[in-house]
C-alpha cells in the first residue's frame, strides 16, 4: 500500500465532512474553470477537464455549478476569473521530497501561506526543479473491494491496460499510465465495476521512509496543504507505517 494510497484514503474520510464541503467544492470550481480555459470546453477532447467534472460528479456537486465553472473558462459567461497555476517544491520533515500545485488569483499571498506552513513544520522550500524530477503523472483509480475478487480486478484491470493494482486496504488501488488513464477508467467502468475515486497523480519514483515525530509532521502538514485555500494538489514521497497513518486517521 503506497504512501499515496494511504494518504489519500486519510483524505477522503477526512474530506468527507460536511465542514469542509464549501472548500471543497471551491477547490473543484478552479480545476474546472482552469481546465476549461487551458484545453477548451469539451471534456471529450480535454482529458483534464473530463478529470476535474469526473472528481466534481464523485463529490456530488450540482451539474449547475460544473457547467457554470466551464463557461467561465472559456470565457462564455461575464463572471470570468483569472487563475494562475503554480507550483512550489521543496523538502517536508525527515527530508521528504514535497509537490504543490496551486490554483491563485494572488501570488504573493500563496507563497507566503504556502511557505509558512513548510516551515512551522520543519520543511523548507526549494527552487524550481528541485525535486519534481522524482515524481511522474500518472492515473490513479480505486475499485471498493465490495464482492470484487482478486482475481476479477487484476483480470479487468490489465484487461482495461493498466499499469499495476495493490490491495489498499478497503479498496483496490489500480495505477494507470497518464494517456491510458481515461480509457482504463472508462473500461473498469463498462466491466461493471465501481469506481470510489480516480485522479490524476504524481507518483514518487522513490519514497523515504519516516516515523515518530517527523511522521506525525509530515501528516500535519499534507493536511495543513490540503486546506489551504489555493492549494489544488500536494504530493510528497513519505513512506509511513500503516499503524502511524491509522493514528492520524482516527
Amino acid at each position: 500500500m503506497s504512501g499515496h494510497s494511504k494518504w489519500s484514503t486519510i483524505k477522503r474520510k477526512k474530506g468527507a465532512a460536511d465542514a469542509r464541503r464549501g472548500k471543497l467544492f471551491s477547490k473543484l470550481i478552479k480545476e474546472i474553470t482552469v481546465a476549461a480555459r487551458e484545453g477548451g470546453g469539451d471534456p471529450n477532447t480535454n482529458i483534464r477537464l473530463k478529470n476535474a467534472i469526473e472528481k466534481a460528479k464523485q463529490n456530488n456537486m450540482p451539474s449547475d455549478n460544473i457547467e457554470r465553472a466551464i463557461r467561465r473558462g472559456t470565457g462564455e459567461d461575464s463572471d470570468a476569473a483569472s487563475f494562475e497555476q503554480i507550483t512550489y517544491e521543496g523538502y517536508g520533515p525527515g527530508s521528504v521530497a514535497v509537490l504543490v500545485e496551486a490554483l491563485t488569483d494572488n501570488k504573493n499571498r500563496t507563497a507566503a501561506d504556502v511557505r509558512h506552513i513548510f516551515t512551522k513544520h520543519g520543511g523548507k522550500l526549494g527552487g524550481s526543479g528541485s525535486v519534481s524530477f522524482m515524481f511522474q503523472r500518472k492515473g490513479f483509480i480505486q475499485v471498493p473491494k465490495d464482492d470484487v475478487s482478486e482475481d476479477r480486478i487484476y483480470e479487468a484491470a490489465i484487461e482495461a491496460g493498466a499499469d499495476n493494482v495493490e490491495d489498499g486496504g478497503e479498496v483496490w488501488d489500480i495505477y494507470t499510465e497518464y494517456s491510458d488513464f481515461d480509457a482504463v477508467r472508462t473500461d473498469l467502468k463498462e466491466a461493471g465495476l465501481e469506481i470510489d475515486n480516480s485522479e490524476l497523480i504524481m507518483e514518487p519514483a522513490s519514497t523515504v521512509r519516516i516515523s515518530g515525530k517527523d511522521a506525525q509532521n509530515m501528516m500535519k502538514m499534507m493536511e495543513m496543504l490540503e486546506d489551504s485555500e489555493d492549494v489544488q494538489n500536494a504530493w510528497a514521497n513519505f513512506d509511513i507505517d500503516e499503524s502511524e497513518m491509522k493514528a492520524f486517521e482516527a
